[in-house]
């Protein structure tokens, strides 16, 4: 199976199961709607015949190299990794997305966590309750030595102290059981003062901030209780915190509406602010919301990426670049590994989230959902049915995934927004699906340039 496109002047063709990315001109990608295995020795003539604008000679003679990459095994390539989805994917935790706070300090219209308290009551988790979920991740993890600790929201800084003794704790053991703890907290901010800033770069192995871009953009989807906007009070402190961040990882994560389809916009100006690490992502929601975006705004919304590819492409050929934009971030080279592939995030299996009173669910998006309940670490219990449900769900077990192109660089989609917008985790939500292929062939391109300039 292939794939190609053009992306500005470049005609791409990417050959899905190999992974590989051929650069190629305009005859070869003609040619490419006909030569197809398997290939003949020589050129059919009807091939010659519809490629009439063409010289023959020169046809027949990218027939035979592309013949020839066929069977190198770089073109048309056959999908190997089915049969290996079929074999048990079960594996120990090792990350976990703890909900320190089912409280919130803005509002924000579209908030899948309805403005924090995931539709129950507004809460924060004690810091004897963030110790625990440390034990029941060291004590699910099997020998996974480097485990994954998001602290998450509503907004953590609400639970300030849970954050600082869970961190503490876990440090306190990691060692006797032969484990490496990495941290992330999401903060929208609002409470980021100088002790919280130094302590969140020194023991914050990443850092997410939530900015949607523009003042007017950002102060009309995520106000305060009070109605005020919040991007006067957040950014100064973002730039103080990314100033003294090193060279940890952080990044600005945007969330862009049909209130701004022309979120590159967004883009630049978070760049404008000094952020070089940044992700503007469109909103899932349900779709007759007056800020949804929904399939007439696919065009618009693919125009913004092409003007950010270019943008992008740009600073790489002049060797200037400004920014790196998260989602046309692909390496060609030593991309995820084949697991990762297959079933991406490990929701539910290797991932999962606790909320305040310690009840498992199976990622942040479920959380609140009765029926996804998957135990409580204070019971210690999981429920291994569910668990056993999202070691199994992959590429080949969910509709439409396995004769995509995408498939690879996707791994399916987010479990979540297919269960919750279109009924069922193995029905990928339609218009993510499309918003994520677009992205992918800029990521690809983009990669494509980098190689060629040996970025």
């Amino acid at each position: 199976m292939i794939h190609k496109y053009i992306q500005n002047d470049k005609y791409i063709v990417l050959d899905v199961c190999s992974g590989g990315v051929h650069l190629v001109d305009k005859l070869t990608y003609e040619l490419l709607d006909y030569a197809k295995p398997p290939f003949e020795k020589v050129c059919p003539d009807e091939i010659l015949d519809k490629m009439s604008g063409y010289d023959k000679n020169e046809v027949a003679e990218c027939y035979d190299e592309l013949r020839e990459l066929y069977e190198a095994k770089m073109l048309f390539t056959d999908d190997d990794y089915a049969k290996y989805a079929k074999m048990a994917m079960k594996a120990p935790i090792k990350a976990m997305c703890l909900h320190v706070s089912h409280d919130c300090n803005l509002r924000c219209k579209y908030c899948f966590a309805q403005t924090g308290d995931f539709g129950g009551c507004r809460m924060l988790m004690t810091p004897e309750t963030g110790k625990k979920a440390m034990d029941f991740l060291i004590e699910n993890s099997g020998d996974r030595v480097n485990l994954e600790v998001d602290f998450f929201g509503g907004e953590p800084l609400m639970a300030w102290d849970t954050v600082v003794e869970t961190v503490k704790y876990a440090r306190s053991i990691e060692k006797a059981h032969n484990k490496n703890f990495r941290f992330t907290i999401t903060t929208n901010g609002i409470l980021l003062d100088d002790e919280k800033i130094d302590y969140i770069n020194k023991e914050m192995s990443n850092c997410v901030l939530s900015l949607d871009g523009r003042k007017e953009i950002n102060d009309n989807i995520r106000p305060t209780p009070s109605g005020k906007g919040s991007y006067d009070i957040i950014v100064p402190k973002f730039q103080k915190l990314v100033a003294g961040r090193g060279d940890k990882d952080y990044y600005v994560r945007g969330t862009f509406t049909k209130y701004n389809l022309d979120f590159a916009n967004d883009v630049l100006h978070i760049n404008e602010l000094g952020f070089e690490q940044l992700s503007v992502e469109p909103v899932v929601t349900d779709e007759s919301l007056p800020y949804a975006i929904t399939e007439a705004d696919l065009p618009a919304i693919f125009n913004e990426y092409d003007r950010l590819y270019t943008i992008m492409e740009k600073q790489t050929v002049e060797k200037d670049r400004k920014f790196n934009f998260f989602h046309f971030m692909i390496d060609l080279n030593q991309g995820p590994c084949a697991v990762k592939r297959l079933r991406g995030c490990g929701c539910g299996n290797e991932y999962v989230a606790v909320t305040p009173d310690g009840d498992i669910y199976p990622c942040h998006q479920f959380v609140g959902i009765e029926e996804w309940k998957m135990g409580n670490i204070f019971e210690g219990t999981v429920n291994q049915e569910i668990k056993d449900y999202f070691a199994g769900m992959h590429i080949y077990s969910k509709e439409g995934c396995s004769e995509c192109w995408a498939r690879f660089y996707c791994s399916g989609g987010c479990n979540a927004n297919s269960f919750i917008y279109e009924g069922d985790v193995k029905k990928p939500h339609k218009l993510s699906c499309e918003t994520q292929k677009k992205r992918i062939e800029c990521a690809i391109a983009l990669a494509a340039v980098k190689q060629e300039t040996g970025e």
